[in-house]
């Protein structure tokens, strides 16, 4: 600094001044790199944060000697120029260092590979991203950085012009989406990366469209809403699914609110190993519950969720116990020994030509089991209780939406004693949960074919697993009792179209390589799916996709909520025994009487 500042000549006077400060400033440097963590990091990784922790370790120390010298001294006698090059010096060699370290790691030169590891090198596979945004520049530095990654990539493509031209880490955006048979036949691209986690199930139909005419296999990253902590990584990567080209908007969670119900307290969920149950408990840990307990009937499921949560969350305190809330004991022994502040009842039958061929095992699990947990849930005092419902609950044609609609109705029969305010979410079909079309149409696919479809009309409403678990916590966190939540299930889908876009996926023409075939309505379904029934408003809430119901009669015809709850509990007595004697018809007519717009078949 002192050479640059007088033309590389030094005077007796600033020498002898260079002299007298050099013990001082070397160890203060020395001090403010160790205090800054500095010299803990290995260079060889050296990345945009320990660039900034220099340069803050470099101004600290730079004012620190300034100071100093200002009152000692008065900077008399001192050049000011002489510490601003210091700083500046101080900050580019020590950083040009660090990064030099990694480059000559990240090109070989140090530990140099060997012969084969080189050959390693050869054979990786040359790859084309699909965006070139923040996921796709994650995904290529995480490739670069990892000598043992099977991938090479050849470039980008990228419909924004901005991008056109540019390049990511030395590698170029070659053109545009459209131009991907061109670029792979090329450059011989063996696999093309889509790296559009925000992109809408439209842009995403485009683009497979695009991947089907290059020849090549194609893998995604998932959606935002799959990705819970919200970091991409090329251990994401994956092959195209169904949800992938229903991929509907990313959406908004008010955090603070879920947190203000979840953060520090004892979180049951019912159910804790289903498709629903276990998604909940994954997102449930983010807002670090004091404790979550798992109850569900089945031992596989069970183990699979506690083992999902210690091994790949990191999280340890939960209590996972197998027990039916078919059995009273079970739950009030749950209950009595936990205490829970929240419950979350996901559990029930939720198979609808299968509840309709045993209708009384939907009375003993949905209507039984929900009576348990609900009446539980109040005797203990817990402060939310969040029903899982469906849209089948509306004008029922079969047991197992006619059972759910006497859930509904029980809830409102128990909500506010005690103080436990209870809420239900009603939604329709959820892409991969359990009775879920699509892994038998999957099935079929693998097996050749024909993919079965009951009628070329039937439609659904679908959103993902974790989209319809992220709106069941929000729903609690704005429920104060008695709602009946329903979440936006955007347009409904007909599962013909489902059947035709899996067949693609697999690589197949439908009709030509795979056949379709219409086997008729099973028993208690329909044609088309509603969201609301008979008397029931539809009121929006502060969130865009979440409505609440308002019933016009509040208790169903009766004076009170006493005479209401009296009546009830009586239908549901006489269902009870039906179902001991396994009396479909009468397990119907007491259905009907209990829910007016069953239509059951």
């Amino acid at each position: 600094s002192y050479l640059l500042r007088f033309d590389l000549t030094l005077p007796e006077y600033e020498f002898s001044q260079f002299i007298m400060l050099l013990p001082f400033v070397v160890p203060i440097k020395i001090i403010s790199f160790l205090s800054f963590g500095l010299y803990r990091g290995m260079w060889r990784y050296t990345s945009v944060s320990d660039m900034w922790r220099l340069f803050k370790a470099t101004l600290f120390s730079s004012l620190l000697i300034v100071s100093a010298i200002l009152y000692l001294h008065h900077f008399k006698g001192y050049s000011r120029g002489v510490f601003l090059i210091d700083g500046m010096l101080t900050f580019l060699l020590c950083g040009g260092y660090r990064l030099l370290i990694r480059f000559l790691y990240n090109r070989g030169f140090i530990f140099k590979q060997k012969e084969k590891d080189r050959l390693v090198e050869e054979r990786k596979k040359p790859i084309i991203i699909v965006g070139a945004g923040d996921a796709g520049e994650i995904v290529l530095r995480e490739i670069i950085n990892n000598p043992f990654s099977r991938y090479k990539v050849v470039g980008f493509v990228d419909d924004d012009p901005k991008k056109r031209g540019r390049s990511i880490h030395g590698v170029g955006v070659l053109g545009k989406i459209d131009e991907l048979p061109y670029l792979v036949s090329k450059f011989g691209i063996e696999e093309i990366l889509i790296a559009l986690p925000s992109a809408t199930g439209k842009q995403m139909r485009r683009i497979v469209n695009i991947c089907e005419g290059c020849g090549v296999p194609y893998k995604t990253l998932p959606g935002i809403s799959e990705l819970i902590d919200g970091r991409v990584s090329v251990r994401n990567v994956r092959d195209i699914r169904y949800e992938d080209l229903l991929r509907r908007p990313p959406v908004r969670i008010e955090l603070d609110a879920i947190k203000g119900y979840l953060e520090g307290k004892k979180v049951l969920v019912t159910g804790a190993g289903g498709s629903i149950g276990s998604e909940l408990c994954r997102q449930i840990v983010r807002f670090d519950p004091e404790k979550m307990i798992l109850l569900d009937a089945s031992e596989a499921n069970l183990y699979e969720i506690q083992m999902e949560l210690e091994h790949r969350l990191g999280y340890k305190n939960y209590t996972a116990i197998l027990g039916n809330v078919q059995y009273r004991p079970v739950v009030e022994g749950v209950m009595e020994k936990h205490r829970p502040d929240v419950v979350i009842h996901a559990a029930a039958y939720k198979h609808v030509p299968l509840m309709e061929l045993n209708s009384w095992e939907a009375v003993f699990n949905n209507i039984c089991g929900s009576r348990n947990i609900m009446e539980a849930a109040v005797r203990y005092k817990v402060e939310k209780f969040i029903m899982v419902s469906t849209d089948k609950a509306v004008r029922p044609t079969n047991v197992m939406g006619a059972t759910k609609r006497v859930c509904e109705l029980i809830m409102h029969s128990l909500n506010g004693e005690n103080g436990t305010k209870m809420m239900c979410v009603r939604f329709g079909n959820v892409i991969g949960s359990s009775g879920s079309v699509i892994p038998l149409f999957k099935k079929q696919i693998d097996y050749g074919g024909p993919v079965t479809v009951t009628h070329p009309e039937v439609t659904r409403y679908f959103m993902t697993i974790p989209e319809a678990c992220q709106l069941i916590l929000q729903a609690g966190a704005m429920g104060e009792g008695g709602e009946v939540f329903i979440l936006d299930m955007g347009e409904p889908v007909k599962i013909l179209h489902i059947a035709e876009d899996l067949i693609r996926l697999s690589g197949k023409e439908p009709y030509i390589d795979i056949d379709i075939v219409f086997t008729g309505l099973r028993p208690g379904e329909k044609l088309y799916e509603e969201l609301i029934t008979k008397g029931e408003g539809i009121v929006r809430t502060e969130h865009e996709k979440i409505f609440v119901l308002k019933p016009e009669d509040r208790w169903f015809g009766h004076k009170d909520r006493n005479s209401f709850k009296k009546w009830l509990y009586s239908q549901i007595e006489e269902l009870i025994e039906a179902a001991k004697e396994h009396d479909a018809e009468k397990i119907k007519k007491i259905l009907k009487r209990l829910v007016p717009e069953y239509q059951p078949e």
